[in-house]
């Protein structure tokens, strides 16, 4: 996760990200270091710690996003509306915007095709996968409308949703037609979710 503190972060981290994913794409993860990252981004090896933990998070920096959209997700359905239901709609919104974090982006084959070749990548995704199901339960837990198994729940529809992304990249990756992607895509989104919402109604 990135940290916070220094004025511009926002833009500065993004600028680091952006370099680094190019460098990550162009000569692979584990042939770029550091340094040659903060080099090219024009700031010192500590300014790149200052926004990033590790190396992983350079070339993984939307990460992040998700938690955010699980938690509003959840924070901001109507009421009436399950939780399984509003994941839904969130995940079937970052389809129809081809959202980086769907797997469906027009301009995120070369990245992905660096991370699926990068042991070290896979594993801080694993490690991610732990990191948003309990972000997502702690939501859970302090929502007063949700009365389930907050971490059965997180971990239930962590599993979904990677299932169909990591799918969908890669046939993306294979060379499948985007439309026939996203269709099968948002296919996989359907059932799944309908599953669970008949399995765990409300």
């Amino acid at each position: 996760m990135a940290k916070r503190g220094d004025r511009g972060g926002a833009k500065t981290r993004a600028h680091i990200a952006d370099v680094a994913t190019a460098l990550f794409v162009e000569r692979g993860f584990e042939d770029v270091t550091i340094a040659e990252i903060a080099a090219a981004a024009g700031v010192s090896k500590v300014t790149v710690f200052s926004h990033f933990d590790r190396k992983e998070d350079l070339a993984l920096d939307r990460l992040p996003d998700a938690v955010g959209v699980a938690r509003a997700a959840v924070r901001e359905r109507p009421d009436g509306v399950g939780v399984v239901d509003a994941v839904r709609r969130a995940a079937l919104d970052l389809a129809e915007r081809q959202h980086p974090l769907s797997g469906l982006s027009d301009d995120g084959d070369p990245l992905a095709r660096t991370v699926m070749e990068s042991p070290a990548l896979i594993s801080r995704l694993r490690v991610f996968e732990h990191e948003i199901e309990a972000e997502l339960a702690e939501e859970l837990e302090g929502d007063a409308r949700f009365s389930g198994d907050s971490a059965l729940f997180a971990a239930l529809i962590v599993a979904v949703y990677r299932t169909v992304a990591v799918e969908s990249v890669r046939r993306r990756l294979a060379g499948d037609a985007l439309a026939d992607v996203a269709a099968a895509h948002r296919r996989r989104l359907e059932d799944a979710f309908g599953a669970l919402s008949a399995g765990f109604p409300g």
